[in-house]
């Protein structure tokens, strides 16, 4: 007789793309918050006011926004606890132990959120924030590369460093964007403190990392044609496009003061680039099909998969 936890295993697969999902879309509707000035539309935490745990009218827009962000995370660990039990169910070793990290990382996460708001949005803190959810997209990004990926070889020593360099690259530029953001206009609240940097400097400094990321990324795709490593050049060139196109809409919104659809778009792309960047990095370890455990299959003790 199926248990829940094998009806669960065969949704493996869609429950883990749900995990990266759901995890890119909190991204974009945090960046909502502090586009909109709703930063501290809960002026604290864990409760949305010192008397109640639900935002009310006096709030305003601004604590249905911040209110409203703050129930997506219920959804988002509902999604975690679906995935980690299905990969339990599943008897994947490597997948439960992904799926359980990310789940750890969501409470931290809020912790985190909470202190952003109890100090007042502080810059430092809220780069944390950002910078954990780009951790949890990577390892959202790992488990679907356990799942399902091209069966392959560890990359000879010039790719795999190549893409290890890329990988860090790119940590520097994601780093960097939270300190460009620290110092620009969108704070969250009128009243929240900036990091004091000159915003002019610290977009320049940020540009010149992105140059160095797109220099790693061009020479990798070039290494990996060359070397016939298909995978590895797939998901580069990929990356690469995801690099271009932020590059532009940097230089865009730069140019037109930071409007917010465009920083939201940014900060969009930013999750789709910790995710490529994760992608690249596990392309040039190895994999073995046989270990993937498929919606239809549940992994045996020695790597082989029979159906629930």
């Amino acid at each position: 007789m199926d248990t829940l936890l094998d009806r669960l295993a065969r949704h493996l697969w869609p429950l883990a793309v749900a995990n990266l999902v759901a995890n890119i879309g909190i991204v974009v509707t945090g960046a909502a918050v502090r586009l909109t000035g709703s930063g501290l539309g809960c002026p604290t935490w864990p409760r949305c006011t010192d008397a109640s745990y639900v935002a009310h009218g006096e709030l305003g827009f601004h604590g249905a926004i911040e209110f409203g962000n703050r129930m997506l995370t219920f959804a988002l660990t509902a999604v975690a606890i679906l995935c980690f039990l299905a990969a339990l169910g599943s008897r994947h070793r490597r997948a439960t132990r992904l799926a359980l990290v990310i789940g750890l990382g969501i409470p931290l996460q809020a912790v985190i959120g909470g202190i952003t708001v109890l100090t007042d949005l502080n810059p430092w803190i809220v780069a944390g924030h950002f910078l954990l959810s780009m951790a949890i997209i990577m390892v959202c990004v790992a488990l679907l590369d356990e799942l399902r990926s091209p069966e392959r070889g560890a990359a000879p020593p010039l790719p795999r460093w190549l893409a290890w360099a890329t990988l860090a690259a790119g940590w520097v530029v994601l780093y960097l964007g939270t300190v460009v953001t620290g110092a620009g206009p969108h704070a969250g609240d009128t009243d929240s403190p900036r990091n004091g940097l000159a915003p002019v400097t610290v977009s320049h400094v940020h540009a010149y990392a992105v140059y160095v990321l797109v220099a790693l990324t061009v020479v990798l795709l070039v290494v990996a044609l060359r070397g016939g490593h298909r995978w590895l050049a797939t998901v580069t060139a990929l990356v690469l496009l995801i690099e271009v196109l932020q590059g532009v809409l940097g230089w865009v919104q730069y140019a037109l003061d930071l409007p917010v659809g465009l920083v939201a778009l940014h900060m969009l792309g930013a999750a789709l680039l910790a995710a490529g960047l994760a992608r690249i990095a596990l392309a040039v370890l190895p994999h073995r099909a046989g270990l993937e455990a498929r919606a239809d299959g549940v992994e045996q003790p020695d790597g082989a998969t029979r159906s629930p």
